[in-house]
């Protein structure tokens, strides 16, 4: 990896970027039937496997640091962060419910945030956003972190097929400093088979 984490990236004005935007809200609305089913499905699953609502909506931090709400199926217990507090994804996370492990290995939780992407706060493929409570404390610990915020935050991105959900805040950094550093239709067509793979063999992710 050959950018330094604290680097300041600048994404340059692009024609790129327009249409990744198009394609963002083309491929959603195709895919909008069957993503329409499996969340369905997968509601009735988790409310059915555990206490409390079957779906979750965070506030999160995004584009050039605005907020917005994010929305997942429920993969967590319903108290998960009473006793603690916002906390970092940990491998083999005890919070995690039995049939959240499966839709989070399997990316599924994250199927209802292509409504974000219809919104217009999110793109199939970017940096994953986090928790301001957590941005603003991490830019504190990593100089840089929240450069992340110089694109639409993903559904999928480059740390999530190479690292997973457990990997530290300074590795995610520098994995998308290099995805935004690299930004082309090319990167993003490697991320999106990678995510098949991801998908299929449950691998980078936990």
């Amino acid at each position: 990896m050959n950018v330094e984490m604290n680097e300041q990236i600048k994404v340059k004005p692009t024609g790129y970027l327009l249409f990744k935007r198009i394609a963002d809200i083309v491929l959603t609305i195709l895919a909008s039937p069957f993503i329409i089913l499996l969340v369905a499905i997968f509601a009735v699953i988790v409310k059915i496997d555990s206490k409390g609502p079957a779906f979750y909506t965070q506030m999160r931090i995004g584009k050039n640091q605005k907020e917005f709400r994010i929305y997942k199926l429920r993969s967590m217990r319903i108290d998960a962060e009473s006793d603690t507090g916002a906390v970092w994804a940990e491998k083999d996370d005890p919070r995690v419910t039995k049939v959240g492990r499966f839709i989070r290995k399997v990316r599924i939780d994250e199927l209802p945030q292509f409504l974000n992407v219809l919104i217009g706060d999110m793109s199939i493929i970017g940096p994953r956003p986090e928790r301001a409570d957590l941005t603003w404390q991490f830019e504190k610990e990593i100089p840089g972190f929240v450069n992340r915020l110089s694109v639409r935050p993903g559904i999928t991105g480059w740390a999530q097929v190479n690292g997973g959900y457990d990997i530290s805040p300074a590795e995610k950094l520098e994995f998308d400093n290099i995805y935004i550093s690299n930004l082309s239709l090319k990167q993003d067509l490697i991320i999106a088979c990678k995510t098949v793979g991801v998908i299929f063999t449950g691998q980078a992710a936990r």
